[in-house]
Order: C-alpha cells, then sequence, then structure tokens
C-alpha cells in the first residue's frame, strides 16, 4: 500500500511552530559613532575577540535604502566583528548618513534595546567594571517571580549603549531542568 505525497511520513520529527529552521542567534548587529572606541571598550574591557572588518560600502543606487532601509546615500565605513565567549558575535557598524540621527533611544523608546551578558560571579563583574570607570547604572537587583534567582545590573557602553550583567548560578525559578552553572549548563 502506497502513502500519498502529501501525508508527511510518520518518522519526520516534531516540528516547532515559527520559522522553519530556526537554531539561535547567529550574530547581533549596532551601530556606533567610533569604531577604535567600540574596538578598544569590547576587547579591552569586556574581553571580545576581534575578528575581522569589512568595508566601505557606497552605492550610487538605491541598494542601501532597499537592502538596509537607510538612506540611499548613506555610507557603511566599515564593520568589524567581535567574538564574545564561546557565543555570540557582533557586527558593529560605523555610518555616515545625511540624514543620521545620533540620539541614542532609551529603554522605553521603540526600538529601545540592551545586549544583556551571562556572568558567572555578578559582584566581581561590577566591580570589575567600576575599576575600569564603566558607568554602572544603579546596585545588582534580584528578580522575583518566574525570573527568581537570577540577578542583574545595567552598564554603559562609552558611547552610550545600553549593556546588562545577568547571572543565575543555580538556575531561574521558571526553569526547573536548568542546573547549577548559568543558561548553557542544563541536566541531561
Amino acid at each position: 500500500m502506497s502513502t500519498p505525497e502529501s501525508a508527511a511520513p510518520e518518522t519526520e520529527p516534531h516540528r516547532r511552530p515559527g520559522l522553519p529552521g530556526m537554531t539561535g542567534v547567529d550574530h547581533i548587529g549596532f551601530t556606533v559613532p567610533d569604531l577604535d572606541q567600540a574596538r578598544r571598550f569590547l576587547v579591552d574591557v569586556l574581553g571580545c575577540e576581534y575578528l575581522y572588518a569589512l568595508g566601505p560600502y557606497v552605492h550610487d543606487d538605491d541598494w542601501m535604502s532597499e537592502h538596509l532601509d537607510v538612506h540611499p546615500r548613506a555610507v557603511m565605513q566599515q564593520l568589524h566583528f567581535f567574538r564574545c565567549g564561546d557565543q555570540a558575535v557582533f557586527e558593529v557598524f560605523q555610518y555616515s548618513a545625511p540624514d543620521q540621527r545620533t540620539d541614542r533611544p532609551r529603554n522605553s523608546d521603540v526600538g529601545g534595546h540592551h545586549v544583556a551578558l551571562y556572568v558567572e560571579d555578578m559582584d566581581e563583574a561590577v566591580t570589575y567594571l567600576t575599576e575600569r570607570g564603566v558607568t554602572v547604572l544603579g546596585q545588582p537587583t534580584a528578580s522575583s517571580g518566574p525570573s527568581s534567582g537570577q540577578r542583574w545590573v545595567y552598564f554603559l557602553a562609552p558611547w552610550g549603549m545600553q549593556f546588562e550583567l545577568v547571572s543565575y548560578p543555580n538556575g531561574k525559578a521558571f526553569d526547573p531542568q536548568a542546573t547549577a552553572g548559568g543558561p548553557h549548563r542544563r541536566s541531561a
């Protein structure tokens, strides 16, 4: 007996709803006013690894607006790639554009954002940042509810972008499968 072509074989793995084939975050991109300053901060303070640079990218047509939703005469002066830890890659841009805005969005603004970095020891990490002149916003806060077990604090890059430190060495309340040691360690 044959199976109709439209029927899925019983051995097909269960598919999650949403974007087909998505397995995780590949990289995070953000724009800075000065790539040299960003490189010093990301490498010398955060400990990221500089990988490579590309650019400049200049187009005389509408390629920039069609593909990147920026002014058609915007120039991507250069972009640098950084590895942070063993997984995150930052794609850091420096643009010039006729309509470029230089005010940074706050978290409460549409388009507001931050990058959260996991650390094993929150207090040691805060002390390290403070000793290097990094602006830390307040003291670490202990979360409650589903995020109970987590502590967090925001800090600012030299160009004003918000970063966050998070730590939950014994897991978070919502995730009973998590084991001690943070987000990358799970029970078998």
